[in-house]
């Protein structure tokens, strides 16, 4: 394969998401086959496309790719019989040909656990993006098929997004957002379906309290959480405090429980709740009503309102279910 073929095969796997490893020999000591520059794709299940050496070398070089694409790290290789001090960085492997030469490989590892779809149309979301572009972190366009997702909408459309990146695959959902909005949050998403098991990859806040308030702060910090659960370093969810489970809005007449999952009674007396949002708004002050279906849909602002137009039917589902009505 020409250089020009390697590139477009690890450009065609990124797009499909699947994990592979490009290995380039960057020193030799003859004799040797492999050459400076000579490159190579290993695949995920371990086929090695290009050309980086003999027989010989093909197995280690194979197995350090796989481990680097588990791990989701770069490393150096080097194979040789020479006696050398070990160094810090480079994993030494002893050369099995009978040529007795010496290969030095790079290997830079595509992982599907590397990769981070970032959502939101927020200064915030843009900056994580560019950090992201820094770090190395390939940045996927959609929540299918990635390690983490980064919620970075602030207030513009939350509910569907946090939704889409918590029905996705993700391990970890990290949202940027305060621990009050996230526990009023995870009522709305148990609201509208989204389980317990899938609750738990929720992490909010994002990243440490390092008192952030610009966008590009509030990125940083949220980038902190992210490289930690790509690292598998993740913290487990954050728990909500006692300030935050005392003024969250309370679904079900026990309110939160360990054992079951939480269920959305019937809003106050003159209020409904909203199904986008979950808030309980004044039928006798809303800010829009909306009949679809034989009910009176009220909405807090013209966001929810015009999130409920875009897919009434959907909404109509959740509040459905929410109340016990089973819609004709």
């Amino acid at each position: 394969m020409t250089t020009n073929d390697l590139f477009l095969r690890a450009q065609a796997l990124s797009q499909r998401g699947e994990p592979y490893a490009m290995v380039t020999v960057v020193r030799v000591t003859a004799p040797t086959s492999a050459y400076v520059g000579a490159q190579a794709i290993v695949l995920g299940d371990g086929t090695l496309e290009g050309w980086i050496g003999g027989g010989c070398a093909m197995g280690v070089v194979v197995a350090a790719a796989m481990e680097a694409i588990a791990a989701g790290e770069p490393k150096l290789v080097r194979i040789s019989n020479d006696q050398v001090q070990p160094q810090e960085g480079v994993e030494q492997h002893a050369m099995s040909c009978a040529s007795n030469g010496t290969i030095e490989l790079f290997i830079h590892p595509y992982s599907a656990r590397s990769v981070l779809c970032v959502l939101g149309a927020t200064p915030a979301a843009d900056e994580a993006r560019f950090l992201a572009g820094r770090l190395g972190i390939r940045l996927a366009e959609a929540p299918d098929h990635v390690r983490v997702v980064l919620v970075a909408t602030q207030g513009q459309g939350d509910e569907d997004a946090l939704e889409r990146a918590l029905s996705g695959s993700a391990r970890h959902v990290l949202l940027i957002a305060s621990r009050r909005k996230a526990g009023r949050l995870r009522d709305l998403m148990r609201m509208r379906g989204i389980g317990e098991s899938r609750l738990d990859r929720l992490q909010s806040p994002a990243g440490p309290d390092a008192g952030a308030k610009a966008p590009a702060e509030i990125a940083l910090v949220a980038m902190v959480g992210v490289l930690a659960a790509l690292r598998g370093r993740g913290e487990a969810p954050v728990a909500l405090d006692a300030e935050v489970s005392a003024t969250a809005p309370v679904y079900g007449p026990a309110g939160p429980s360990a054992s079951a999952p939480m269920q959305v009674a019937a809003a106050p007396a003159g209020a409904f709740v909203n199904p986008v949002c979950g808030i309980a708004v004044s039928i006798a002050d809303p800010k829009h009503v909306e009949d679809f279906e034989g009910v009176s849909y009220y909405f807090c602002c013209d966001c929810c309102w015009t999130t409920f137009l875009a897919n009434p039917a959907k909404y109509a589902a959740i509040h459905h279910r929410s109340t016990g009505r089973v819609s004709a």
